[in-house]
């Protein structure tokens, strides 16, 4: 009687599962931290429209080099700033 063990696959399942989810949260990370780039901005301090756009940066800035100078960067616009001064936010900041 040869015996095939069940076994053998589970393992090698429950260690992909665990490096996709341990995938899944890295991901999660890097996304959260990169949301908070935006040096002490809020997303909707950077929904400026194109046209009242001002810049903020120069030819070839990175987001990392926009983000660090406090400003916004959006490169899903063509012809406009995509490193740009934020909204001034209204509400006090205590």
């Amino acid at each position: 009687g040869k015996r095939v063990p069940s076994c053998i696959q589970e393992p090698t399942v429950v260690i992909m599962a665990r490096a996709l989810c341990l995938l899944g949260l890295v991901l999660a990370l890097v996304f959260s931290s990169s949301a908070e780039e935006y040096v002490g901005l809020s997303a909707n301090q950077c929904a400026v429209p194109a046209n009242d756009r001002v810049d903020c940066g120069y030819p070839q800035v990175t987001p990392e080099q926009c983000n660090n100078r406090g400003c916004c960067f959006d490169s899903s616009i063509p012809e406009v700033p995509w490193c740009f001064k934020p909204l001034q936010e209204t509400e006090c900041m205590f």
